[in-house]
C-alpha cells in the first residue's frame, strides 16, 4: 500500500500537475492554431495529425485538471495563469509547415519533461495515481514527438 501523502508532498504534486496542465493547454492551443493555419504540400497529412494531437490534448487537460481537484486544490484555468506556469510558449505567428513541426517536436519534448517532474514529485509523495498520470503523459508526448519528427526526414 502506498504511503499516505503529506500536505507538503501534496502541495508539491499539485504544483507539478499545475505546470503540466499549463504546458499541455498551451500546446493544445498552439497545435489547434497550426491545424487551422498549416499550408503547403503536407497540408492534408499535417492538418489531420494536428487534429488528432489537439483532440488528445483536450482530453488530457481535463484529466490533469480533475486530478488537481481530486488532490483538493483549485486547477489553474486562465491564460494569465497558464502563461506564468508554462515552459511551452504560445505561437506568436504562423510559421511554415516544417517550422510548425519542429516547434511541436520541441514542445512535446518539453511537456514530457514537465510530466517527468510530476512523476518524480508524485512518487516522493506516495501518490501513485498522479505518477501514473504523469507516465501516461510522457508516453503520449514521446509518441507525438516521434510522429512529428518522422515528417522531417
Amino acid at each position: 500500500m502506498a504511503q499516505r501523502r503529506t500536505s507538503n508532498g501534496n502541495r508539491t504534486v499539485v504544483e507539478a500537475a499545475s505546470k503540466l496542465l499549463a504546458d499541455s493547454y498551451t500546446l493544445y492551443l498552439k497545435t489547434h492554431n497550426y491545424h487551422w493555419n498549416v499550408t503547403g504540400p503536407m497540408f492534408t497529412t499535417l492538418h489531420t495529425m494536428f487534429e488528432t494531437q489537439y483532440t488528445e490534448l483536450a482530453l488530457a487537460v481535463d484529466e490533469i485538471a480533475e486530478r488537481i481537484r481530486a488532490l483538493g486544490a483549485m486547477a489553474p484555468g486562465s491564460y494569465t495563469e497558464f502563461a506564468r506556469l508554462a515552459a511551452v510558449k504560445e505561437a506568436r505567428r504562423v510559421p511554415k509547415a516544417t517550422e510548425m513541426i519542429r516547434d511541436l517536436v520541441s514542445d512535446s519534448e518539453t511537456v514530457a519533461k514537465t510530466a517527468s517532474a510530476l512523476v518524480e514529485a508524485a512518487q516522493k509523495a506516495g501518490d501513485e495515481a498522479s505518477a501514473d498520470l504523469g507516465i501516461r503523459r510522457i508516453q503520449a508526448h514521446e509518441k507525438n514527438a516521434w510522429m512529428l519528427r518522422s515528417h522531417l526526414q
